[in-house]
């Protein structure tokens, strides 16, 4: 279960990070896939002989899947947070990643089996939606703060194009089983050609590129733990305790990048962070 959380406390720094340092989504994306790959290869030299023993095809192929898969997803975040904001881009995120993860997990993996565990895994799951909603409520009062209706639009649009590529990240390895560390660097290689393909002619070698390999740095610890959590306490689980970073990202936008809220907002804010807390010890007692 610690080592569940751990990628709860790196990706709830990711938008905060990255929002520090700047660049469109494209160069923050790029510039994260690039720490990502650092990151692999620094896992690839000191696991050099658990990787051997376990590396094929199949995990070539797979991690290159899920690496694409990657990039997509975060790509398709980056532009959301552009679009409405990390406090409303994220908690929506997370419920959706929650409900696909954990669907998946119960209907292709199987990985609730008896009656109490459907009973307390489904409250749970529901306990998280409803928390990662109200954190993204808006005050109607709050005139200021509303975005455009076309900003609204792209950043829904680029919520669930983000949702397709993060389940299908998680999915694909869990489904083919393959050994989390050797998986790693090929896994990095895809993330790095999708992040390419998508800043491909736009401006994607600048400064700000370079910058946000620290937040693939701070990614790529994250993910290597995830995935270690997932033999341990299944994917249901495992993906649900990392998007606990909820609470994180959307304190730390307020905090540190000055993202504003009312009264009425932080109170929802504030309920909503309680709630994903509570639903991720109850996933913890399955």
């Amino acid at each position: 279960m610690l080592i569940a959380l751990i990628p709860a406390i790196t990706w709830g720094s990711i938008g905060l990070v990255s929002g520090k340092i700047g660049g469109n989504a494209n160069q923050q994306t790029l510039g994260m896939t690039m720490g990502a790959l650092v990151f692999s290869l620094l896992t690839t030299f000191i696991f050099w002989s658990h990787i051997q023993a376990h590396l094929s095809f199949k995990v070539g192929l797979v991690g290159l899947i899920s690496g694409l898969f990657w990039s997509l997803g975060q790509n398709q975040q980056f532009h959301s947070m552009k679009a409405i904001g990390i406090s409303k881009t994220v908690p929506l995120s997370t419920g959706l990643q929650l409900l696909f993860n954990a669907l998946a997990g119960v209907v292709l993996f199987h990985e609730w089996r008896t009656r109490d565990q459907i009973a307390i895994g489904s409250t749970a799951l529901v306990i998280l939606i409803i928390g990662a909603t109200l954190t993204s409520l808006r005050d109607k009062k709050a005139a200021a703060i509303v975005k455009k209706d076309e900003q609204i639009t792209a950043g829904i649009r680029a919520l669930a194009l983000s949702t397709v590529g993060y389940v299908g990240y998680t999915v694909v390895v869990n489904w083919a089983g393959v050994d989390a560390k050797a998986m790693v660097l090929p896994q990095a290689l895809g993330m790095v050609v999708g992040a390419s393909l998508f800043a491909y002619g736009k401006d994607a070698f600048q400064k700000e590129t370079f910058k946000n390999i620290v937040t693939g740095l701070v990614w790529g610890t994250g993910n290597i733990f995830m995935f270690l959590a997932i033999p341990a306490v299944g994917l249901a689980i495992s993906y649900s305790f990392s998007q606990m970073g909820i609470i994180i990202s959307t304190f730390g936008s307020i905090l540190l990048l000055g993202e504003k809220k009312t009264k009425k907002e932080l109170i929802y804010i504030t309920i909503g962070s309680l709630m994903i807390i509570s639903g991720g010890v109850l996933l913890s007692r399955l």
